[in-house]
């Protein structure tokens, strides 16, 4: 008999053995919604928004690209101009501490017909196996999110399958001017077109805010199909009609099935993690170090940076740059240069080269350090 924990109906065996619980426990257990059941059911990483490795504000957002917090990326097009920020207006007792906020600063009310603005999270394809998409199992997915808004009316989510061009829209509608709202959205499962089993991207969950009318001319997408732009945000309000609109989001989950388990909070140092696995801000401001080096010549000096986790793919440099921006210290003495480059990158190191001026000596050992108030150095390996 196994030795059970806790109280009935909740108990679980130390051993790991259910075969002796009665039913009624097995039916309690194999149910609950802890997150000792269903580690890392959560699909979407940093949906409470917790990590901003690239800072908690960007102003003047007019095109594409990650600004803010890690993992949702901003595709904008004629669609005004944003501001977005990491922010601390969160659902009252809830368990959150950050959001992301959209914030116009110059509208357009009248749209182009190509006009959008989506906030938009890219899945690996290898982390998706399990849903079991293109095949006769296919798992339905469950989206919810907390969202809140000065613009009311409808708003569209959206599953666009990558690797096989297919897509799936839904709609949710914020009813309360300035009011957190929590949503749940259930999308069935796509029996048609497998996912990549690699690293790239497969699965894009997006959430629209504008739409022109090349994306809304048609008929809301609401089962799988073939990409179909005009059927793919029908119906969606223009965020961008005045100055005074803002959007919030926060706690995004994206599960298996059909219902939406209570938001699946993981520690700070474990979302991080996550996260720099797709970028990595190693240092910013003055006099901050870098990496060990070595000069391989009286002009030339190599280093070495290891990431924390490993990364997705050896990733680009992201480095300011300018007059004196980095500094070689050692044998008693230094010099300065302007940047650098990667010298034969991995997903878990990378040697860094100067690609400007330095003066050395053969063989020493040196640290480089950042040399001015704007240096930053960062590793990008996006979706």
């Amino acid at each position: 008999m196994a030795k059970l924990i806790g109280n009935a109906p909740n108990q679980v065996p130390t051993n790991g053995d259910l075969g002796s619980m009665a039913f009624e426990d097995k039916k309690n257990y194999a149910t609950t919604s802890s997150p000792i059941y269903q580690p890392y059911r959560n699909i979407i990483i940093n949906g409470d928004m917790s990590i901003a490795q690239r800072g908690t504000s960007s102003s003047g957002i007019t095109s594409f690209g990650y600004n803010t917090v890690d993992r949702f990326i901003t595709i904008a097009s004629t669609a005004g101009t944003w501001t977005q920020s990491q922010s601390t207006d969160v659902p009252t007792g809830q368990g959150f501490s950050t959001s992301l906020k959209m914030d116009c600063t110059t509208a357009n009310a009248s749209l182009s017909s190509s006009s959008a603005l989506q906030l938009n999270h890219r899945i690996e394809g290898q982390n998706l196996q399990y849903i079991k998409k293109g095949t006769a199992n296919a798992e339905s997915l469950t989206a919810s999110f907390w969202v809140k808004s000065n613009k009311t009316g409808t708003y569209i989510v959206e599953l666009f399958d990558r690797d096989n061009n297919r897509t799936i829209s839904k709609t949710y509608i914020i009813n309360s001017s300035n009011t957190w709202e929590k949503k749940t959205i259930t999308f069935a499962g796509d029996t048609t077109g497998t996912l990549d089993n690699d690293n790239e991207r497969s699965l894009e969950f997006i959430t629209w805010l504008v739409a022109g009318s090349a994306y809304t001319s048609g008929t809301l997408q609401t089962s799988w199909g073939s990409l179909t732009s005009a059927n793919r945000a029908v119906g969606q309000v223009n965020l961008a009609d005045s100055t005074s609109n803002e959007w919030y989001i926060t706690g995004v989950q994206l599960e298996a099935g059909t219902t939406a388990s209570d938001f699946e909070f993981l520690p700070y140092d474990v979302n991080l993690q996550r996260c720099q696995r797709y970028y990595y801000f190693q240092t910013s401001g003055i006099y901050k170090r870098v990496c060990t080096a070595t000069a391989y010549n009286s002009t030339i000096i190599d280093g070495t940076v290891f990431f924390k986790t490993t990364m997705r793919t050896t990733p680009s440099l992201v480095i300011t740059s300018g007059t004196d921006y980095y500094r070689a210290i050692g044998n008693n003495g230094g010099d300065s240069f302007d940047d650098m480059f990667v010298l034969e990158g991995s997903t878990n190191q990378t040697g860094l080269r100067n690609s400007s001026q330095f003066s050395g000596t053969q063989g020493y050992s040196y640290f480089i350090n950042t040399n001015n108030a704007s240096s930053s150095v960062a590793f990008d390996a996006e979706l």
